[in-house]
C-alpha cells in the first residue's frame, strides 16, 4: 500500500495572494467548496492508496479535515491542528481524536512560538499520548524548531510518535538524522527534501524511519515517488518509505 505522509488541502479562499495564487492586482476566485477530486485524481494517476491530509498553518480548518477523512475514509488520513497556547488547544485534541483524527500537526514558526518550550508542548504531546495520536512537525530550515530543540520536547514523550516534516531541509537536515538515529520515535519526511539528502538519510537510516511525503499541492504524487525510488533502489525498504511505516504509526491495516 502506498501512503502518502503529508499533504496540505484548504477550503479558504479570499484576499491571500499565497493561497489563491493570483498575481497583485487580480480579482481572487470567488469561493467555492474544496473538490477533494483535485487530489484524489492526483493520488490516483500516481498509484496512491491513502494521503494523509493536513491544514495549512496560515489558518486551521480541523472541521473541513474531519469531512474530508469522513467522506473518504479509504483515502484521506486527517492531521488536524491547535495552536497550544490556544485556552481551548487541550480541548480541541480530545474533539479530533473523538472525531477519528489520527494526527496533530504543529507548525512553530507561523504560530508563534518555540518547539522546546516545555510548558506549551508537554501537555499537548501527553493529550497526543492518551489518544496515540502522531505528532508531525513542520521543519524548514527553522530557529523556531531545529532539530535539536525537536529532540529535546520530544525525548520526553517516548510514545508519541514524532515526524519532523521535510527534514529539517535544506541546512538543518544533518540535524535531523542525528536525531531520528538516537530516538527511535522520531521519523523524518520527505516532502520539499534534495534527493541526495533522502540518500544521505537512507546511508545512516536504513528505511524504517524514512516516510514519504509530498506536501501536495506543491509537489506532486508522482515527483515524489520518482524521488523515491532513485534514493531507495531496494524494492523492501522502498516499501517500507513509501506507506508501511506510517501505517505502522498510524494503525493502519495493510494486506500482506
Amino acid at each position: 500500500m502506498i501512503i502518502d505522509a503529508y499533504n496540505t488541502t484548504q477550503d479558504v479562499r479570499g484576499r491571500s495572494d499565497y493561497l489563491t495564487g493570483v498575481r497583485p492586482g487580480e480579482e481572487p476566485p470567488a469561493h467555492t467548496p474544496f473538490d477533494p477530486r483535485r487530489i484524489l485524481d492526483r493520488m490516483d494517476a500516481a498509484g496512491v492508496d491513502m494521503a494523509m491530509v493536513c491544514s495549512l498553518a496560515q489558518r486551521i480548518e480541523n472541521d473541513f479535515i474531519i469531512g474530508m477523512q469522513d467522506a473518504h475514509p479509504d483515502r484521506f488520513i486527517g492531521f488536524g491542528q491547535v495552536m497550544p497556547q490556544a485556552d481551548d488547544a487541550l480541548a480541541e485534541i480530545d474533539r479530533l481524536a473523538e472525531a477519528g483524527i489520527r494526527g496533530l500537526k504543529l507548525h512553530p514558526s507561523m504560530h508563534g512560538y518555540h518547539v522546546a518550550d516545555h510548558g506549551l508542548l508537554d501537555p499537548v504531546f501527553r493529550a497526543c499520548a492518551r489518544h496515540g495520536m502522531t505528532v508531525l512537525i513542520n521543519a524548514l530550515d527553522d530557529a523556531f524548531c531545529a532539530p535539536f530543540a525537536i529532540e529535546e520536547i520530544a525525548q520526553g514523550h517516548p510514545d508519541v510518535p514524532t515526524i519532523i516534516a521535510h527534514m529539517g531541509a535544506v541546512w538543518n537536515v544533518p540535524e535531523a538524522i542525528i536525531v531520528a538515529e538516537r530516538r527511535d520515535h522520531v521519523y523524518l519526511e520527505t516532502s520539499a527534501t534534495l534527493m541526495a539528502d533522502v540518500k544521505r538519510a537512507y546511508a545512516r537510516l536504513g528505511g524504517e524511519k524514512i516516510l514519504m511525503g509530498s506536501e501536495w499541492p506543491g509537489s506532486d504524487f508522482d515527483l515524489e515517488r520518482l524521488k523515491i525510488a532513485k534514493a531507495i533502489p531496494d524494492a523492501g525498504d522502498r516499501a517500507l518509505v513509501e506507506g508501511l511505516n506510517i501505517a505502522r504509526l498510524l494503525r493502519i491495516e495493510v494486506d500482506a
